[in-house]
């Protein structure tokens, strides 16, 4: 395990580089979210799954740039092909908008849209959801019973988006410990459950078959007085899922009509 000295230098450097690259953006449409964290070492998606990722992250702000201009706060992250927007737009119109526009990107399977009808946020506060990030890789990074590599994290006003391919244990694990963790509102988990065999097909080396749950986390920082709230979104299932998804939700993406599969391949 990770010394309190060492967790505090990489909780500084995960924060002061993700600050940066948030800092150096000139617009406020983001590709691939707000304030992210993704390792793309031991990524237990196909390298065809996380090339699709990277073209739908591109077309659709691209997209979304020419349907709502440049202006418009809107955060897209794709993982597995199921997609996430956040951020604000100023009206529900744009909402909608913004939601079809992405959806009609080639490889997109759903759409969880958790854009906010409302003025845009401050530098302030993506300033303060670019260290809850940073403060939530480094616990993942800091347990010894998980792969930062194996979640994708999003921040947006407090809310923390849990994306990744993850069994039940890493699932339920994570997720006590970031609820705990100071300036977290609330988590919503966008995981992809996969059965411990599973695991140890995809990534032998992280596989812990048969590792019962650690206890809940230490907070970061000072102890938050109530742990965040959680949902679970429900995502469209792959035509060939190799194991099912989350079915539990108190949000859900849009189902999606369907789609051509492309000229290739489709994860």
């Amino acid at each position: 395990m990770m010394s309190p000295n060492g967790k505090s230098l990489l909780l500084t450097s995960l924060a002061a580089a993700t600050l940066v690259a948030a800092l150096s953006a000139c617009a406020p449409l983001i590709i691939g979210g707000a304030a992210v964290g993704t390792m793309v070492t031991m990524d237990r998606r196909t390298s065809g799954a996380q090339l699709d990722d990277e073209t739908i992250e591109m077309r659709g702000a691209s997209r979304l740039r020419e349907a709502l201009g440049e202006r418009v706060h809107v955060n897209i992250n794709s993982f597995n092909r199921q997609v996430l927007l956040t951020g604000e737009v100023p009206n529900e119109a744009a909402k909608q908008t913004a939601e079809q526009v992405v959806s009609r990107v080639d490889n997109v399977k759903g759409v969880l849209n958790e854009l906010a009808v409302m003025g845009t946020t401050t530098m302030t506060q993506r300033s303060s959801d670019t260290l809850v990030t940073a403060k939530v890789r480094a616990s993942l990074v800091d347990a010894n019973d998980l792969y930062v590599s194996a979640f994708e994290v999003v921040t947006e006003r407090g809310t923390v988006y849990l994306m990744g391919r993850v069994t039940q244990r890493e699932a339920d694990r994570a997720t006590q410990m970031v609820r705990t963790i100071p300036g977290v509102q609330r988590v919503v988990r966008m995981f992809e459950t996969i059965s411990e065999e599973e695991l140890a097909r995809l990534a032998p080396q992280q596989a812990k078959p048969g590792v019962a749950p650690a206890p809940a986390a230490t907070p970061v920082a000072a102890t938050a007085a109530t742990p965040a709230p959680v949902s679970t979104a429900v995502k469209q299932p792959d035509a060939a899922p190799a194991a099912s998804p989350t079915t539990t939700s108190s949000v859900t993406p849009m189902p999606l009509a369907p789609m051509s599969p492309p000229a290739a391949t489709q994860r």
